[in-house]
């Protein structure tokens, strides 16, 4: 038959039902079931078992971790994965996107369909026949019908086995999406680890400085005293001693702000109580392992193991998806149904005789034209398709600029490296000669000075170096995706 539904939209619409028992149905189910045992048993059943699932109670949020240890980068790791807020803000949503995916399969899936109804009216308004027959009546004031049925598309235009790939691609995205969230998150972790260290290692070199000018200073006025010195060798040693102070508190704040950083990336909650020092100290070590990868190796391993490139592609594969879903608008929709039904009798007013029987079907359905909104879909999912191409193209791209430049930064700051091994143990040897040489009176407070600030300056640089060889470490092995948990170097 030709239906119109809505302006500027004809359906054609067949259905083929069965009659068994006297009784023809095409939908409707009751409330309320008078005089029919085995439909409302049915029924009960249904509603008890729909009422009774309850989705298993959400894990509450652990308590926050504490730590009464030292704790090394893997352990630093292990609670960041567990309770870092991206990383939780991601995992939500996965759990979201397994929502979506169960509603993309459903079509794929028989559904359960249980309906019914009741309706009364005024007696004046039943139509009833111009000629009484005695003991026959024809229309009730009071009337009701049910229905439980099984419904299963057999055929969509493409639609059922495109929904079930796209639930796939869908997963594997959010996978994809969550990888990327957990390496960002790594990355961060162990750069505020390395800050951290930097910063403890800062405060040793900036004491060890301190001790060496406060010692220097202490023989100085002792030299005064015996008078073979002048004052302003004095001055000269507490203006040097002055000078370093400032450098040590500051080493002092960075280390203070460096573990609140951490403690907030891994979600420590700091007690209030704590006071601007957090009760927390790491085991770990400024890192310098080798890491053993040329530029084509690492570019390679870039665009095949980094999860934002793999997420666009399964989203590119999921709006292709989501291109013949939109072609299948144009198609008919075939669908079988069976089940079983019960209805008050329209020739007589008592609600307890009724007419029920099983009955089974297939409906088609095609939207012959709906006004061109098929076909205004299918130009939008079309130009997503595309949209998602230049998007993997420009993000590859942005991937290779990104493995270069790490690669680059890792080159420099190993070079670095190499070149303060030896400059500790001169400086050292430097100090050392002129404190001698100052004491026999062959050298000059002056050279001793500048010796301590060599020194000092030596230990700075190499700590510094070993930060930066290894952040950039940690940053070279995120851009080529191999800092996520479970991927080699």
């Amino acid at each position: 038959m030709i239906a119109t539904t809505g302006f500027g939209v004809v359906r054609w619409t067949g259905i083929l039902a069965l009659k068994m028992n006297n009784v023809f149905f095409l939908g409707g189910v009751p409330a309320k079931w008078p005089g029919m045992p085995a439909i409302r048993r049915i029924s009960m059943l249904l509603l008890c078992g729909l009422c009774c699932t309850t989705s298993p109670l959400g894990a509450s949020d652990a308590p926050p971790p504490q730590i009464n240890h030292p704790l090394s980068l893997a352990e630093v790791l292990d609670l960041a994965i567990l309770n870092n807020p991206e990383i939780q803000k991601s995992r939500k949503d996965l759990e979201a996107t397994e929502g979506v995916v169960l509603q993309t399969r459903a079509i794929a899936w028989p559904k359960l369909q249980v309906t019914g109804n009741y309706a009364a009216k005024e007696p004046s308004a039943v139509d009833k026949p111009g000629i009484l027959i005695p003991g026959f009546t024809f229309g009730t004031d009071q009337s009701w019908q049910s229905q439980v049925r099984v419904v299963q598309s057999i055929y969509e235009g493409g639609r059922v086995l495109s929904g079930v790939r796209a639930a796939k691609l869908m997963r594997e995205r959010s996978a994809l999406t969550h990888q990327t969230v957990l390496a960002k998150a790594v990355l961060d972790v162990e750069l505020a680890y390395d800050s951290v260290l930097l910063a403890d290692q800062q405060i040793r070199v900036q004491e060890a400085a301190v001790m060496l000018l406060e010692r220097e200073l202490l023989n100085t006025r002792q030299r005064l005293e015996a008078g073979t010195v002048p004052r302003f060798n004095v001055l000269r040693a507490e203006v040097e001693l002055a000078n370093a102070r400032p450098r040590l508190i500051k080493a002092r704040n960075s280390l203070r702000t460096s573990k609140n950083n951490l403690a907030n990336l891994i979600g420590i909650k700091v007690p209030h109580t704590s006071g601007d020092d957090i009760p927390l100290s790491l085991s770990g070590t400024l890192s310098t392992e080798p890491l053993s990868l040329d530029l084509p190796s690492a570019l390679d391993q870039a665009l095949a193991c980094r999860p934002e490139l793999g997420a666009l592609q399964k989203a590119g594969a999921l709006l292709k998806e989501n291109l013949k879903s939109a072609r299948a608008g144009s198609r008919p929709s075939l669908q079988a149904f069976g089940g079983y039904g019960a209805q008050s009798s329209i020739f007589s007013p008592d609600l307890d005789r009724e007419a029920h029987g099983w009955m089974a079907g297939v409906q088609l359905t095609w939207d012959v034209f709906d006004g061109w909104r098929t076909k205004g879909r299918v130009a939008e999912a079309a130009a997503n398709a595309g949209r998602n191409d230049v998007e993997q193209e420009t993000t590859a791209r942005q991937i290779e600029l990104e493995v270069r430049i790490a690669y680059s930064n890792f080159g420099e700051a190993r070079e670095v490296l190499e070149s303060q091994k030896k400059v500790i143990e001169a400086g050292e040897e430097a100090v050392r000669l002129a404190t001698a040489r100052n004491e026999a009176g062959t050298g000059t407070q002056l050279d001793l000075l500048g010796a301590q600030t060599a020194l000092t300056e030596a230990r700075t640089t190499q700590i510094q170096a070993m930060h930066d060889y290894a952040a950039a470490r940690a940053r070279l092995r995120r851009a080529v995706g191999a800092n996520i948990p479970g991927t080699q170097p």
